[in-house]
């Protein structure tokens, strides 16, 4: 996998810039005065990570050259579309700033997102390898305290204006309108496996048995050929999920809490809940970063699973390059909740095995769990 270091938390204040000639905007303000606190806090990366992020999407942007814009800079092409995804502000609003009009920021941020999907994508989100499976193991065992697995995985409801003839589709378990993302992360909080474009009325069950996890899952490909043991049984890796997903020998979920639990059930479901917790902060912190991600308003459903990829793939870039990440952000973010659907996964789709292995794990806590 990427290289990782640990990440930090910092407060960085905005800065107020005195009215600038737009055509002064990018070559004199950005290039010239812009600290590193204001690069963090436009564009989510360091100045570094962005001329970065520029270089590997060259390839994919050259092209446009002679005849998108041949006088606009690839690294303003880039700026104007990372301003749109971190901050959410309508085409209108950045159209000034960087001397461009509205369709041209759209565009930017059109062609800026299928670039990284096509160049970075196979650099930061990826399925691992047998070793990258094992070293994941090792981190989500040290970190949270749960073994032989090797990720959480959830799903992110982005609320979006659909046309009027898909409403339906659309409208989620709790009423409102939505794009359903799957996501898994490591134990870093870092996405390897991401499905989008669901419409929101879908359940999780019905979303996983759709996505491509599912079938490297059913094709043994999340896991060693044959499989590593584990309380000296041969057991599959595991990824954890919550009451959403269906039961299976690769998919652990909690306990129901109505159920008359033992202590040893009860210790498994904090430990579990505790560990599955990481993708709960994966996704605040990708909708902090990538306020885009709030509300989907001027994004058409055909762009929209490339932007939402797009941005799973730069909060990899972020975290995998230690760019600070701002606990502010996390602010803007909160008016912006809504409830969330949580339809439990169909009895139809549990895994009589999988109970063995739920209980190979409360026998694990009992005996040797920290």
């Amino acid at each position: 996998l990427i290289a990782r270091r640990r990440r930090t938390s910092c407060y960085f204040y905005p800065r107020a810039w005195p009215s600038i000639r737009n055509t002064d905007w990018w070559e004199r303000v950005v290039m010239k005065e812009f600290r590193p606190q204001d690069w963090l806090e436009k564009f989510r990366m360091s100045k570094e990570t962005f001329f970065y992020v520029c270089n590997q999407l060259r390839p994919g942007l050259a092209h446009h050259g002679a005849h998108f814009h041949s006088t606009l800079p690839l690294e303003k092409r880039v700026a104007v579309a990372l301003w749109h995804l971190a901050t959410n502000v309508e085409y209108q609003t950045i159209s000034p700033l960087f001397g461009v009009g509205p369709a041209t920021v759209q565009t930017c941020v059109r062609e800026v997102s299928y670039a990284v999907v096509l160049l970075l994508k196979p650099l930061y989100l990826r399925l691992p390898n047998e070793k990258e499976l094992e070293n994941m193991v090792r981190i989500f065992r040290a970190r949270w305290g749960f073994p032989h697995c090797i990720g959480a995985l959830d799903s992110l409801h982005i609320p979006i204006n659909p046309p009027l003839r898909l409403s339906a589709d659309y409208c989620n378990g709790q009423g409102w309108h939505s794009i359903l993302t799957q996501a898994t992360v490591d134990g870093l909080g870092q996405f390897w496996d991401v499905s989008t474009a669901f419409p929101g009325s879908m359940e999780n069950s019905a979303v996983l048995e759709s996505s491509s996890l599912w079938v490297l899952a059913k094709e043994g490909r999340l896991c060693p050929n044959p499989p590593k043991h584990f309380m000296g049984k041969a057991q599959k890796y595991v990824l954890l999920g919550d009451a959403t997903y269906p039961l299976q020998d690769w998919i652990l979920k909690p306990y129901q809490e109505d159920e008359n639990l033992t202590q040893r059930q009860l210790q498994f479901n904090y430990r579990l809940k505790r560990a599955h917790s990481v993708i709960e902060n994966a996704f605040l912190r990708l909708k902090a970063r990538w306020q885009i991600l709030l509300k989907c308003d001027d994004c058409s459903l055909e762009l929209l699973p490339t932007l939402v990829l797009a941005c799973c793939i730069l909060h990899n870039v972020c975290e995998a390059h230690d760019n600070p990440f701002n606990e502010e952000w996390l602010e803007g973010t909160e008016p912006t909740e809504l409830p969330k659907p949580c339809q439990p996964a169909p009895a139809s789709m549990e895994d009589g095995r999988a109970e063995q292995v739920r209980e190979l794990m409360c026998q694990y806590f009992e005996t040797c769990g920290e």
